[in-house]
């Protein structure tokens, strides 16, 4: 009996420390699993870290796209607003030129006023002469009746 019960005894620990290895087996193989999908994990982390990053450097691109679109749109509304002063001040200077040219022409005009006028007084002048003459020489003629 004392050798059925060592062997029933050995069996039973043989049975214990079976269901250790068994539990322990299944506990590396739950541990296993884990560390596969923990690299499965990382994994696509690192995948989707990569794909931020490449769109980060795309927005970035886009960025330095967007900012150079608007300083082109920046110098080529100072350029304009340089071409607009530069043609204001022509305006100007034209008006300017328009005034000096009216009022030369006004002073051509009364120029010509004054001629005209000074031609018209000439003009009596010698008409007058001429009725002067006229009378004198018709009273120097000796009447032919």
């Amino acid at each position: 009996m004392a050798n059925q019960h060592s062997s029933e005894q050995h069996r039973q620990q043989a049975e214990v420390v079976r269901e250790k290895g068994e539990s322990h087996r299944q506990a590396a193989e739950e541990d296993r699993q884990l560390g596969e999908e923990h690299r499965a994990a990382d994994e696509s982390a690192r995948s989707e870290a990569e794909r931020f990053r490449k769109l980060a450097e795309e927005a970035r691109q886009i960025a330095d796209q967007h900012r150079q679109a608007l300083e082109s749109a920046r110098i080529e509304r100072e350029l304009m607003r340089e071409a607009a002063e530069t043609a204001r001040h022509a305006a100007e200077d034209a008006r300017a030129a328009a005034e000096a040219a009216r009022h030369a022409a006004m002073d051509a005009v009364e120029a010509t006023a004054g001629t005209l006028q000074a031609t018209l007084d000439n003009m009596k002048v010698v008409e007058e002469m001429r009725r002067t003459l006229r009378d004198i020489r018709n009273m120097n003629k000796p009447d032919g009746n």
